[in-house]
């Protein structure tokens, strides 16, 4: 990596002003002074500042309990972003990892680690999603059986996959399912001949919302958590 990328990477410097550093002398590598912004370094090279070593910042993993109206998205003109609702240094580079609809509420996952990410959302991922549905319709007799069989979404060519639930009243049940398909729990209960009227997300993989987040509050994952992916 160049060095005032590193530099810039590693603190809240800009790299104009990481720049400037090291046209001042004030940076060095293994105790050499450095003067090429463009110079190269590997990982196991010691950068300081004015004599303090600096290292690359670690990844970083946060859980939200998005609240409704706000869009999954770095950036928006016309609605408020769950990236907006974080005070993070280097906002910029975070990113969701598995969205959700502006309407729907829950557990969202923020990292700015793409390998992490990719593992969370591929389509061979593990990690199984559950949300707390409530439908208009009375949950019918024979929604257990269409939904393990797998139901087949309009303008799909093939079924989704198995999916199971817990039903909680009349109204209302959590919905375990394995994929991610664009607004796949609307799209499903709209094939059982059902409209959702409330969506929550409340767990993906091991990682299970924090009951103690207020729709709009988020903490970073535990050391547990991040590894379970």
């Amino acid at each position: 990596m160049r060095l005032d990328k590193y530099l810039s990477n590693a603190t809240d410097l800009s790299r104009t002003d990481a720049k400037r550093l090291i046209k001042n002398g004030l940076v060095s590598i293994d105790d050499e002074v450095a003067g090429n912004p463009a110079q190269k370094i590997s990982v196991d090279q010691v950068v300081a500042i004015e004599g303090s070593p600096i290292s690359m910042a670690q990844k970083r993993y946060f859980m939200m309990n998005k609240p409704a109206g706000v869009v999954s998205v770095t950036k928006d003109h016309n609605n408020p972003t769950a990236i907006g609702l974080m005070f993070e240094h280097r906002s910029e580079e975070l990113q969701i990892a598995g969205r959700l609809d502006i309407d729907t509420t829950g557990l969202l996952l923020i990292t700015d680690d793409g390998q992490w990410n990719h593992r969370l959302t591929s389509p061979r991922s593990d990690c199984a999603k559950i949300y707390r549905v409530g439908l208009a319709e009375p949950i019918g007799d024979d929604y257990t059986a269409r939904l393990a069989e797998g139901v087949l979404l309009e303008g799909e060519k093939h079924r989704c996959l198995p999916a199971s639930m817990e039903q909680i009243d009349e109204y209302h049940l959590n919905l375990k399912i394995a994929e991610g398909k664009y607004h796949q729990v609307k799209r499903m209960f709209a094939a059982l001949g059902n409209h959702v009227v409330s969506l929550h997300r409340f767990q993906v993989g091991e990682i299970i919302l924090d009951p103690d987040l207020e729709p709009g509050d988020y903490r970073p994952l535990r050391d547990n958590e991040v590894s379970s992916i």
